[in-house]
C-alpha cells in the first residue's frame, strides 16, 4: 500500500480543484527509492507544459491537473486529469508496485474525467489529452 496520508496532499488536491485558485496541477513523488510514502513535490500554475518539465525519467510519479479548453466559440470547460507517470529509466521494482499504489492514490485524488498513463513526456501533450476529454465529456458539437 502507498502511504498518501499527508494532509498537505489533500490540501493541494483541493487547491487544484478550486475555482478561486490559479494552481492547476500537483505532483506526488515517493519520499525515497525504497519508500512507499508519497509526498507533495510541487504544484504549479503553468498547465501540462509546466508539469511535463517537472517529471523525472528515473521516477514514478502521480500528477493531477486541471485542463481548460474550449468546446466551441461560446464555451469553456474545465476537466481534471489523473496522470500516472513511469519514467523510461524508472527502476523495475518501483514499476511493479505502481498498479497497486494507484488504487491508494485514487482514494485521495478522487474526481477526474480521464486517467493518462504516461511513459514519455510526449504522452502529456495537451492536444491529444483535450481530444480525450472532449470524448469523455459527453455532448460535442464540433464533430470530435
Amino acid at each position: 500500500m502507498a502511504d498518501v496520508t499527508d494532509p498537505i496532499i489533500n490540501e493541494a488536491y483541493l487547491d487544484v480543484r478550486s475555482d478561486k485558485s490559479d494552481t492547476n496541477w500537483l505532483l506526488l513523488d515517493y519520499q525515497s527509492d525504497r519508500s512507499d510514502k508519497l509526498v507533495l513535490t510541487k504544484t504549479g500554475t503553468g498547465g501540462l507544459s509546466e508539469l511535463r518539465e517537472n517529471l523525472e525519467d528515473t521516477k514514478a510519479s502521480y500528477a493531477y491537473a486541471r485542463v481548460t479548453y474550449s468546446n466551441d466559440k461560446e464555451s469553456k470547460r474545465e476537466k481534471f486529469v489523473l496522470i500516472i507517470w513511469i519514467g523510461p529509466d524508472c527502476k523495475v521494482m518501483r514499476k511493479a508496485k505502481i498498479s497497486v499504489h494507484t488504487a491508494d492514490v485514487k482514494n485521495v485524488l478522487r474526481v477526474y474525467a480521464i486517467e493518462v498513463a504516461a511513459r514519455e513526456e510526449d504522452d502529456l501533450n495537451e492536444d491529444p489529452i483535450v481530444t480525450k476529454l472532449r470524448k469523455a465529456g459527453g455532448a460535442s458539437y464540433d464533430g470530435v
